[in-house]
């Protein structure tokens, strides 16, 4: 079993061609996206973070159990956290509303409690290790769960409006870095680490700091590059024949990196640096592919295993 821990929130999209300020109610929240991607793709998903038993809390446990994804965490009675998202050109921006709710009530006893036996990979990232009590817990799990085996994958989705004290930030993530097989990141994630550095550059600077034997960068449009063993691997974007947003892109882009993982044998840190080049182009181009079917879908809509095979030149 792949476990994701992390946020889960309702995304309040702007509804296309309806009246002004008015919205759809979208499931999201970046690792709950990673986590319908997985199980989308046919993956055994255990979701760690506690969803609310409110109405919107059903929303988001129906479309996980709907995609596969086993709720590992009892149902809370805090609310649902909220995102409200502006779209500009599709791409999407947001502002979090989360103080008290379900998602953040967690322990790391309570966690260690809800992890099954059997564990292969754990996925981990974004608002969770922003900060707070909820924060902490993670980053320790997160370590512990390194030291116990499990293959460890990070992306960070920086929201840089939710980090209050930078240097604290940087710190909690240095702690997980240190304890990251994989390591998945964007372009805006680097600048905002790096401020005024050159991407290539800042991804060389990160990575001295971090134990990840494959460090991904996302570009956006530009397509993405690898870091392993010495060598840097670049893919192109796949194209996207009708662009309606880019909400889960990059959280469709990292579950799929798992899940060709998974599909692979390949979930642990010896087979990942037994990888040749064509192995990480291929294995980036399927994520590459993943994420522009997303991007033809509104919100974040993963594709399924037969949808993306079927859009993969040459299949499997």
């Amino acid at each position: 079993m792949i476990l994701v821990g992390g946020e889960n929130l309702i995304d309040m999209v702007p509804l296309q061609g309806g009246a002004p300020n008015s919205f759809q109610a979208l499931p999201g929240g970046s690792p709950f996206n990673c986590a319908m991607a997985l199980g989308r793709q046919g993956q055994g998903v255990g979701y760690l973070t506690p969803v609310s038993s409110d109405s919107l809390g059903d929303l988001l446990a129906d479309t996980l159990t709907a995609s596969g994804v086993t709720l590992l965490s009892a149902r809370r009675t805090e609310p649902t956290s909220l995102a409200v998202v502006a779209l500009r050109d599709g791409v999407a921006s947001y502002q979090f509303y989360r103080n008290a709710t379900a998602e953040r009530m967690v322990s790391l006893n309570g966690l260690i409690e809800s992890t099954p036996n059997g564990v292969l990979a754990l996925q981990l990232g974004s608002l969770s290790l922003t900060g707070g009590a909820d924060a902490d817990v993670w980053a320790d799990y997160y370590c512990e769960m390194h030291r116990r085996g499990v293959f460890t994958s990070l992306d960070p989705n920086i929201r840089a409006a939710f980090i209050h004290d930078r240097d604290e930030y940087l710190a909690r993530l240095d702690r997980v870095l240190a304890h990251t097989d994989l390591l998945k990141l964007s372009d805006e994630d680097l600048s905002w680490m790096y401020p005024g550095e050159g991407i290539e550059s800042a991804a060389a600077k990160l990575a001295e700091r971090s134990s990840a034997v494959v460090q991904v960068v996302t570009l956006g449009g530009d397509g993405a590059f690898a870091m392993a063993g010495g060598r840097t691997i670049t893919v192109d974007a796949a194209p996207v024949a009708d662009l309606h947003d880019t909400i889960g892109a990059g959280d469709t882009f990292t579950a799929t990196l798992l899940g060709h993982l998974a599909r692979n044998d390949a979930l642990t840190v010896n087979a990942v640096k037994e990888f040749d080049e064509p192995d990480i182009r291929d294995w980036l181009q399927w994520a590459a592919q993943a994420a522009a079917l997303n991007c033809a879908q509104d919100g974040c809509n993963p594709p399924s295993l037969a949808t993306l095979k079927a859009s993969v030149r040459g299949g499997d």
